[in-house]
């Protein structure tokens, strides 16, 4: 679904995008359309219409080897981590969900999870981080944190390797950089082998085509964007800070990374934007871009979300050493 060079215009333009996904991209507006806004009605209200299944993303079902153990975060809070695990893992991939550091669970990972620990041999680390408002910044960077620094000290004992990747979606992808920083800057640590990052939320002073998005219900909106920015950082913290906005860090030394993104995503410039400083940074990068890709569109089946997810899985096989499927 990607050409040889990402970043050929075709794939920008609206005949490029299937007929299968514009169906999907109708669905989306449609099942969204009828949502209530969380900031409405309660972000926890909206987690547990989630949990049963309502609202625009399928309910995935529960894994039957998951299991989730508890460790010692900051200040003494425990972070729970979801695991589900081959028999033999080639390595381990800590996975950060999404959902605007306000929504979104762990536990209803378990799908993609599975996918990843059968195709690319990986122990999933899925962690359980505290969300806003109830806990704005640095609650989910921190517990992030937490459950990087257990596994490098654990994963060799746990499950057998300490070959340590790092992945998440949206926010997740956020939270997933942040976390590369806060290991090299904080801990000397950059062992980490690949970072798989599928629409990220990088520049949190709002892209260009964060502002421009407007209304349209393709899961996220601009006013999406707003409200779950000012629910993570309610208290006037400077958004170009490295630690908020990964975007203006000095990426050094970071490790080989995927950049996921859809052509319609109103974070499609945080994806172009971070390909663009990774790679001037010296670090190896690649970019793919699915047509008429909405936010999210790695959860709704399709070509395009079978081939995101494909790229997905021979990434992380190629850094963790493996051959290809």
């Amino acid at each position: 679904m990607t050409a040889k060079n990402p970043l050929d215009p075709a794939l920008f333009r609206p005949e490029a995008i299937s007929e299968e996904t514009r169906t999907i991209n109708d669905f989306i507006i449609k099942a969204f359309e009828a949502a209530p806004e969380w900031w409405d009605v309660g972000a926890q209200t909206v987690r547990e219409a989630r949990a049963r299944g309502e609202g625009g993303f399928p309910l995935p079902p529960k894994s039957a080897r998951a299991r989730t153990i508890h460790i010692e975060g900051k200040g003494g809070v425990k972070v729970p981590l979801r695991i589900i695990a081959p028999e033999n893992p080639k390595g381990v991939y800590l996975h950060i969900h999404g959902g605007g550091w306000v929504l979104g669970a762990a536990d209803q990972q378990d799908p993609m999870l599975e996918r990843i620990a059968e195709n690319a041999g990986l122990a999933c680390v899925s962690v359980e981080y505290r969300l806003a408002p109830e806990h704005p910044y640095p609650a989910a960077p921190d517990d992030c944190e937490a459950a990087a620094v257990w596994l490098v000290k654990n994963a060799k004992a746990e499950f057998g390797t300490d070959v340590l990747t790092i992945g998440g979606e949206s926010a997740g992808g956020h939270l997933s950089a942040v976390t590369l920083l806060r290991m090299r800057d904080r801990h000397g640590y950059t062992g980490f082998k690949g970072a798989n990052l599928v629409f990220g939320a990088f520049d949190m002073t709002m892209t260009p085509s964060q502002k421009a998005f407007g209304d349209e219900r393709l899961v996220l909106r601009t006013i999406d964007i707003q409200k779950f920015g000012d629910a993570f950082l309610p208290n006037g913290e400077d958004r170009r800070d490295p630690d908020i906005s990964p975007l203006y860090a000095d990426l050094k030394g970071m490790p080989p990374a995927l950049f996921t993104i859809g052509t319609r995503d109103a974070l499609v410039d945080d994806t172009l934007f971070m390909h663009g400083r990774w790679i001037a940074a010296g670090n190896e990068a690649e970019l793919g871009v699915y047509p008429g890709g909405a936010h999210g569109f790695v959860a709704f089946p399709g070509e395009i979300s079978r081939a995101a997810n494909a790229q997905a899985d021979a990434f992380l096989r190629r850094v963790t050493g493996q051959s290809p499927a």
